[in-house]
């Protein structure tokens, strides 16, 4: 009669350095579309006129952010 031995399972490596660029792409992407939400308002804005206001309006009342 044979007996079934348990497997040991094999720890799974991460491989930080093939990562890391896209953590640090994703988070500088998430940076940026937080800044044109919350702080492009038109008073000390990076574009003239109110037209990343107006693009992001809804956006900005659906994420609770004040804009009037």
């Amino acid at each position: 009669m044979t007996q079934a031995v348990a497997a040991v399972p094999v720890p799974i490596r991460i491989p930080v350095r093939e990562i890391l660029p896209w953590a640090v792409l994703v988070i500088l992407l998430s940076l940026i579309t937080l800044y044109f939400i919350s702080a492009e308002q038109g008073a000390v804005s990076v574009f003239a006129n109110s037209y990343v206001h107006e693009f992001v309006h809804d956006g900005r009342h659906l994420l609770a952010f004040p804009c009037h």
